[in-house]
């Protein structure tokens, strides 16, 4: 059978065949979903510190190439509040430009993950950090939106988040209670619209009252127009970005975040897609996907794009089951850009904050969040650190420091699970699956030797283990049987301890068998050339036949 792991879902369907019922629902999918992204592809380009039309640019292409390439049937791509930090803060670093090649090397980056096929290996990604750092970006999004929430006079929006609390409190009596009005009411809009009908998103609905009601009444607020001038109605050619060694030097790690926030995201919401219409994704092929996607929205001046959740969700509760669906949302939201954008600017800036408030609510998984801080001890530590430190330093920071922790913790429990037991312990007790008690299977040792196993990986952080077992030795044994029937690997740490082990026990005139190790053991004993220390001679396949070596080593 051809493997189809780097097919693209949309080719497989093809060939299986699309029937026209299931192609009308894609289409009526595709433009309801084109309808929920685009006051969001524009709120979050102006999010993200860009002009409006880079959003749109973004869910128009990066969106197209992904629903053309992905691995997954229904997976809806474009900008998402995810991205708004990190970009941001590129554009405040390197400029517009600097984020165009951001986004371009980003996109390599995960075509690069997907060739490796780490996709396979990203959904492994610990839950108290993948929530630590999605609430933290809420509560971050969420105060950079109160400064047009609140229509505050003030220019320069510090950074910090902190900072920026301190100026918004310092400015609180230059706020416009008009903009405050339309903000506060896009948000119930947008809260409780769903009451009349789902068919329509509230965030539309508000976008449109607010809009002409700013305009028709010729309200005192601030708009796309006034900060940004006009929305152009057409897509510029794609350039190809001038990169060279320093300016690789200079972006590689934001383009780094941009991949690996790009990564997690998109099999995450591939994950719950999977979930919703009982299907499996392709993590590799989707890698693929969303990296090309990338590598064409830096073509065309747009910004970083991935798997947008919500906007999945929209599409298969609407009835969309293949790539049709969001191939029609970009080209909606193209023929939207090229026909509306005059109109577009129009649009408050008070009502796209209180859009991406009701984002920043809805990404917030406050529920989730409060469950995990019932969980155990050392979770709690990865969600909380995780998450005060994508709220009070960085994102990238916050990702990096939580991924360590969290591997820090599943070595320490890792290392808790492997064990190392004598003879004098075993007997007496089952092994927990079935097996014969320990007496009945092996109803002796002989005199001078020593029986231990080991239950475990044996890796670095489990190789401590072999300190305390030389500890343990009370007596100097003329044989010493190392059982590892249990042991699923090892690692040149543990190979090396126990080399020492061996070199310690050699000058007590100790000779050392090992017992049922797996094939991969095996192998890793044979490439370091433990074997040569102990004789080839003394690896063997089960307990009988090392306690009969035992035997026969006692009587030379």
């Amino acid at each position: 059978m051809k493997n189809k792991e780097f097919t693209p879902k949309f080719i497989s369907l093809l060939k299986e065949g699309i029937s026209r019922k299931q192609i009308s629902k894609d289409v009526l999918s595709g433009i309801i979903v084109g309808i929920v992204a685009l006051p969001l592809a524009i709120a979050f380009a102006i999010a993200s510190g860009v002009s409006p039309e880079k959003g749109l640019i973004t869910a128009i292409i990066a969106g197209l190439v992904i629903s053309i390439l992905s691995g997954s049937r229904v997976q809806i791509g474009g900008p998402t509040g995810a991205f708004i930090i990190i970009v941001f803060g590129i554009v405040q670093e390197h400029g517009v430009n600097g984020l165009t090649i951001a986004t371009f090397m980003a996109g390599f980056l995960i075509i690069g993950l997907g060739i490796l096929k780490l996709g396979n290996y990203l959904k492994f990604i610990p839950y108290p950090l993948i929530v630590g750092f999605t609430s933290g970006i809420a509560v971050v999004i969420f105060s950079t939106q109160i400064k047009d929430f609140l229509g505050l006079e003030m220019e320069n929006i510090p950074a910090d988040f902190v900072e920026k609390w301190i100026v918004y409190f310092q400015h609180i009596d230059s706020i416009n209670w008009i903009a405050f009005g339309i903000a506060l009411g896009t948000v119930l809009i947008a809260f409780n619209f769903y009451r009349i009908t789902t068919k329509v998103p509230g965030s539309l609905v508000a976008i449109v009252l607010c809009t002409l009601f700013v305009y028709f009444f010729e309200l005192p607020v601030e708009t796309i127009e006034s900060k940004f001038g006009e929305i152009p109605n057409k897509i510029a050619m794609p350039q190809i970005p001038v990169i060279n060694f320093k300016v690789i030097q200079q972006l590689i790690e934001p383009a780094i975040a941009i991949a690996l926030l790009g990564a997690i995201e998109s099999l995450l919401s591939a994950v719950v897609a999977d979930g919703m219409v009982g299907g499996k994704h392709r993590s590799n092929m989707e890698l693929v996907a969303q990296g090309i996607g990338n590598v064409f929205s830096g073509l065309f001046g747009g910004i970083p794009a991935t798997g947008a959740i919500a906007r999945t969700a929209t599409n298969v509760k609407n009835g969309g089951r293949t790539p049709i669906a969001g191939i029609v949302h970009a080209i909606f939201l193209l023929l939207i850009m090229l026909l509306f954008a005059p109109v577009a600017k129009l649009i408050p800036l008070s009502c796209l904050a209180g859009i991406l408030i009701v984002v920043a609510y809805h990404m917030s998984e406050w529920q989730h969040f409060k469950d995990l801080l019932k969980s155990n001890r050392m979770d709690i530590i990865v969600l909380l650190t995780t998450f005060f430190l994508t709220v009070f330093f960085d994102l990238i920071l916050a990702i990096e420091i939580g991924m360590i922790l969290s591997s820090f913790i599943f070595m320490k429990r890792m290392s808790e699970a492997t064990t190392i037991n004598n003879a004098e312990n075993l007997f007496g007790t089952s092994e927990g699956n079935g097996e014969k008690l320990f007496e009945e299977e092996l109803p002796y040792i002989p005199i001078d030797t020593m029986l231990y196993e080991i239950n475990g990986p044996l890796f670095f952080g489990a190789s401590h283990k072999f300190q305390e077992f030389l500890s343990d030795l009370k007596q100097e044994p003329k044989v010493l049987i190392i059982r590892m029937r249990h042991v699923p690997f090892i690692d040149a740490t543990a190979v090396n301890r126990l080399k020492e082990f061996q070199q310690k026990l050699k000058s007590y005139g100790t000779t050392i068998i090992i017992s049922g190790a797996n094939r991969q053991v095996r192998e890793e004993l044979f490439k370091s050339e433990f074997h040569s220390l102990i004789d080839d001679n003394n690896i063997l396949d089960n307990i009988n036949q090392a306690i009969e070596r035992a035997e026969e080593l006692l009587k030379k």
